[in-house]
């Protein structure tokens, strides 16, 4: 076991944007859920597995540059479900042996993917 995780480490992986107000129903609506809690009047968290968070937090000065990718279990699924609300990726990479990450932009530009093994049926 991994020294970090025998400690109980924690995950935290930031994205800052520059309008709060506009990135949180976006990532709300990307991720199928509202945030597990709010750290602050400008600072949203979500548990997105057991000890890993995503946080999406106002500091102007860093907007943008984000680059987190969310290895799923069913792809094809999450896709399609953020379709249903609204988010449509901007990308597609496939890469050896079939894995797959499907690219999202939020409206700053940060980068959100999606990536998935294979499917069975495929």
């Amino acid at each position: 076991m991994s020294e970090f995780l025998a400690d109980g480490a924690e995950l935290f992986a930031g994205i800052c944007v520059r309008d709060y107000e506009q990135a949180r129903p976006w990532y709300e609506a990307l991720l199928g859920m509202p945030p597990t809690f709010l750290a602050h009047e400008t600072e949203a968290v979500w548990e997105v597995a057991p000890h890993r968070w995503l946080v999406v937090e106002q500091r102007p000065e860093r907007a943008g540059f984000a680059t987190q990718t969310l290895f799923v279990a069913d792809l094809d699924a999450r896709v399609a479900a953020a379709a249903g609300r609204g988010i449509e990726p901007v990308d597609e990479e496939v890469y050896g042996e079939g894995v797959r990450k499907v690219i999202y932009r939020d409206p700053e530009g940060n980068e959100i993917g999606f990536g998935g093994n294979p499917s069975a049926a495929a």
